[in-house]
């Protein structure tokens, strides 16, 4: 009879364990949901030279992109590798967070990219944009590089579909900026 109880107690014990790591669970989401800020509540703290401005669903491809391409270790993070990617010659689609401070710290990088025909746009977030680079650090700079010129093929077609849709995207966007400038 006592291992009878013994058992009980054990179930009801590890039952109540369960219960403690699903209301864990749920909370850690809540404050997830809390911590989260909007697309429109990023934008408010976008610079105002930051055009052409990702729009909500532009930027979440943007940062998809960015995962895969990191994940194949095709990414140039911050402001001296993107310069010194961009003056050997580099190609491939630059993403510029808009919420920097001092924006002068950056405000060179797009005449860069128009010179070497390198398409850019502004992503509201740096804190988002050094996330999906996969570094715990804001990023101001990010440069995806272009699937073509990777050695290793195999990593490149990782991302090549999603990579190329964001480029077309994105050199529309600049036509279309320069056109009505």
């Amino acid at each position: 009879m006592g291992k009878e109880k013994k058992d009980k107690k054990d179930k009801k014990e590890q039952e109540g364990d369960k219960m403690d790591v699903e209301s864990q669970h749920v909370e850690k989401e809540k404050e997830k949901e809390k911590d989260e800020v909007s697309y429109e509540q990023r934008c408010l703290s976008v610079s105002v030279i930051a055009h052409p401005l990702a729009s909500k669903k532009l930027t979440k491809k943007t940062y998809k992109t960015i995962k895969k391409a990191a994940k194949a270790k095709a990414v140039k993070r911050g402001v001296k590798e993107v310069i010194k990617g961009l003056r050997k010659g580099a190609k491939g689609l630059v993403v510029i967070a808009g919420d920097i401070s001092p924006i002068d710290v950056i405000t060179h990088i797009p005449v860069l990219c128009e010179e070497n025909d390198v398409p850019y746009i502004y992503a509201p977030s740096k804190q988002d944009l050094g996330a999906s680079s996969n570094t715990k650090r804001p990023t101001s700079v990010v440069m995806i590089v272009a699937p073509s010129s990777l050695k290793n093929k195999d990593t490149a077609a990782e991302y090549k579909d999603s990579y190329d849709d964001l480029s077309t995207e994105v050199k529309e966007l600049n036509e279309k900026m320069i056109t009505v400038a």
